[in-house]
């Protein structure tokens, strides 16, 4: 099971899971039904496209009901969609700072709940964070908590899991070059820090990150710059880290 399918690190993960071993169907989620029916369309192995917008938390229960009928055997859960926004709390618009909240924690928490019902030994979840976790982050304040416990969650279900033989990976990459950037608002120079820093990689990221969680690996961080930045934002007081993170 894959959300959001319809764009950037989502298809790279479709695309990889053509080639993953042992699968019989793949369930792509995303609002964007046309992208999803083109991207089964064009699959090798036999997609089932679920249109859904998890910022309803209507959605989670739809999919339970899916699975009860279904009765699946899970064997790969990849919680990708997820949005952020650049501006200060007071500035953005409330609902969409609600809605970031809804979509990049409360269904990640409400789809890992449900399907780990029809999940055995050997199977994983990837979930999405990003080096907005390791540390507050001023202008994108919602996005980094949201991804804060989305890190936080994923070592937690980990060690839950440990007994049940189900691994649970935490990535956390940089910037993108994907859509995110002008759901964001952050594209066309309205970030220095984003023009300064080195850019991931979605198809290596994918690629890595299913290897890396078949493997057992908790937390996955690309490149050696966000390595030591995520160390950094460990050791020294965040007051500090905001300065330098700003975005």
């Amino acid at each position: 099971m894959l959300t959001g399918a319809s764009a950037g690190m989502g298809r790279e993960f479709f695309k990889n899971l053509q080639n993953f071993c042992g699968l019989d169907e793949i369930w792509i989620i995303a609002r964007r039904a046309d992208r999803l029916e083109e991207m089964a369309q064009s699959s090798k192995i036999k997609t089932r496209v679920v249109a859904l917008d998890l910022t309803d938390r209507q959605s989670i229960s739809v999919i339970e009901d899916m699975l009860r009928a279904e009765n699946p055997d899970i064997r790969i859960l990849i919680n990708n969609a997820g949005f952020g926004k650049l501006g200060y709390v007071y500035e953005l618009e409330r609902e969409a700072q609600m809605n970031m909240v809804e979509l990049n924690c409360a269904s990640v928490t409400g789809l890992c709940a449900v399907c780990l019902r029809y999940m055995q030994r050997n199977s994983f979840i990837i979930n999405i964070a990003s080096i907005a976790a390791f540390a507050p982050n001023p202008r994108m304040a919602v996005y980094c908590s949201t991804k804060a416990y989305i890190l936080s969650f994923t070592k937690c279900i980990r060690e839950e899991l440990k007994p049940r033989g189900i691994n649970a990976l935490a990535v956390c990459p940089g910037p993108m070059s994907t859509e995110f950037l002008d759901v964001a608002g952050i594209s066309g120079g309205k970030s220095k820090t984003f023009e300064t820093l080195p850019y991931c990689n979605p198809a290596s990221v994918a690629k890595k990150s299913l290897i890396l969680a078949q493997k057992g690996r908790a937390v996955y961080t690309p490149r050696f710059f966000f390595k030591l930045y995520r160390v950094l934002a460990r050791i020294l007081p965040h007051g500090l880290v905001m300065k330098f993170s700003k975005t």
